[in-house]
């Protein structure tokens, strides 16, 4: 077994260790270093002891890390990067983003590919189809996009958030609702009938209204495939379109399942359960496992209803039973900080490159600005963009950041270098270091040959015309073309 030899030999050397010290040394996941085989501590036979280290321990305490290692630490925590693979890999993957709303057209081309090396669609079709997960709306944006949430069916209740009210019912998403009443699911043309409707589209649109409203779901992901097409906010390159063998001679006959975007069985969503007590404990439980170090910061991106002062006592409950850790983790974030035993150890490993840690040569990551692993504009703030101003070094204005649906981030070792604005029209770069934007433009590049990105035409760097920027050498060295309006690269 070379991973239990691997683990084995760390722990004979380095003993008392965290598991995800250990994690963080060789790149593996806490779970994998905390199998029972692993901890066979050959050639002697015995077993690795487990315990709790207190805080005062030299391996349990110590100085606040740098915000960087916070940056470094959260996709790393996430899986985001990871080499696994299959349905049991993005079902893992699920648990950890159960609640969290991220633009539908970000969430197969760049947040679940992330975190599965072999995603596809079918995957995540699997999991709805068996049961297991059902999907959420929670707002349209446009072009048939919108935010969707993930959860596990027998928490949803608790994680899904409310039906949005606001909507104004008409009598056919009065009589939608009430032909999906009582646990059924049907399809399209099922449902049309049930309600008597005579036109496809008006249907189609209440069926959506009342999806974006959180009231609908459906068994695949299919319809919200379709819905999408090649809009949305993040815009991967098209897909060929599939073709249907007819021989020759033989008439179609018309299809009696409805609009590709209705495919599928539709019905209601759970109802939600709005105790606040029991919504603030299961929220609690997941924002440590998502972000294992909880900040202020953290909880208000998510916005929670209630903001950090609805899981603050549910956070300090946990504290007393041992379940999480309260201290001055990461420099300033605040002293109300709460982490699961194992992140604290681990995001100190990566804050030391001696210790197993990968200083800024860590991994380039391309994450849509609202991923849950992009810890900018939530733990942490955005970065102040600094200009040469003849005066000396001023503040940057004109366009900010932000956790925009449609903008992208790339990462470098946990630094943000590059911020792109919805459209790939407009960059912002946080750092003048020529090598680190010649790897951030490489990233871009590469995401838009894999096609988890469409063509990009950027014609703004900084507030001025891309072509005067010192952002042009890294994009054309990237592959990056020039056109009269700016650079432009094509999958």
């Amino acid at each position: 077994d070379p991973l239990g030899d691997l683990v084995a030999r760390y722990a004979r050397t380095h003993g008392p260790f965290a598991a995800a010290t250990c994690a963080a040394r060789f790149e593996l996941g806490v779970f994998v270093v905390e199998q029972p085989q692993h901890l066979r501590v050959a050639p002697l036979g015995a077993d690795a002891v487990r315990g709790e280290l207190p805080g005062d321990h030299p391996t349990g305490g110590g100085e606040p890390v740098p915000p960087r290692a916070l940056a470094a630490f959260l996709p790393r925590w996430q899986q985001v990067g990871s080499s696994a693979r299959g349905v049991e890999a993005l079902a893992a993957a699920v648990e950890q983003l159960q609640g969290a709303a991220v633009p539908a057209s970000a969430l197969e081309r760049l947040v679940l590919p992330a975190r599965v090396a072999d995603y596809s669609p079918a995957q995540l079709d699997e999991l709805c189809a068996s049961g297991e997960v059902v999907w959420a709306g929670s707002g349209a944006i446009s072009g048939g996009d919108g935010w969707i949430t993930l959860a596990y069916a027998d928490a949803a209740p608790l994680l899904l958030p409310p039906p949005d009210e606001a909507l104004t019912r008409t009598p056919l998403h009065d009589a939608v609702l009430d032909a999906l009443a009582d646990g059924q699911a049907l399809f399209f043309r099922s449902l049309s009938d049930r309600v008597g409707a005579t036109d496809d589209a008006a249907l189609a649109a209440a069926v959506w209204d009342l999806v974006w409203a959180g009231h609908l779901t459906n068994d695949t992901l299919a319809p919200l495939r379709a819905a999408l097409g090649g809009g949305g906010a993040h815009r991967s390159r098209p897909s060929a379109p599939r073709t249907r063998y007819r021989r020759p001679g033989r008439v179609a006959l018309p299809s009696r399942s409805g609009p590709p975007t209705v495919a599928g069985r539709w019905s209601r969503l759970p109802e939600r359960d709005l105790d606040p007590t029991r919504r603030a404990a299961a929220l609690a439980d997941l924002l440590l496992e998502r972000h294992g170090v909880v900040t202020r910061g953290a909880v208000l991106a998510e916005q929670v209803v209630g903001g950090f002062a609805a899981v603050y006592p549910v956070l300090s409950a946990l504290e007393e039973r041992g379940a999480a850790r309260r201290g001055y983790f990461v420099e300033g974030l605040g002293a109300a900080q709460f982490a699961v035993p194992g992140a604290v150890d681990r995001i100190r490993a990566l804050a030391d490159p001696a210790d197993g840690g990968r200083g800024r040569g860590g991994p380039t990551l391309v994450l849509a600005a609202t991923d849950p692993a992009n810890p900018y504009g939530a733990a942490l703030p955005w970065p102040e963009r600094v200009v040469d101003s003849g005066d000396g070094a001023a503040p940057a204005t004109g366009h900010r950041a932000g956790r925009k649906a449609g903008a992208l981030v790339v990462l470098v070792g946990g630094d943000l270098v590059l911020y792109v604005e919805r459209g790939g029209r407009t960059i912002l770069s946080f750092t003048d270091d020529t090598d680190t934007l010649a790897v951030a433009g490489k990233a871009l590049a590469d995401a838009v040959h894999s096609g988890a990105l469409g063509a990009m035409s950027v014609e703004r760097a900084d507030g001025e015309a891309v072509h005067s920027s010192p952002l042009r050498d890294a994009l054309t060295a990237a592959g990056f073309r020039a056109t009269p309006r700016g650079l432009r690269l094509r999958g």
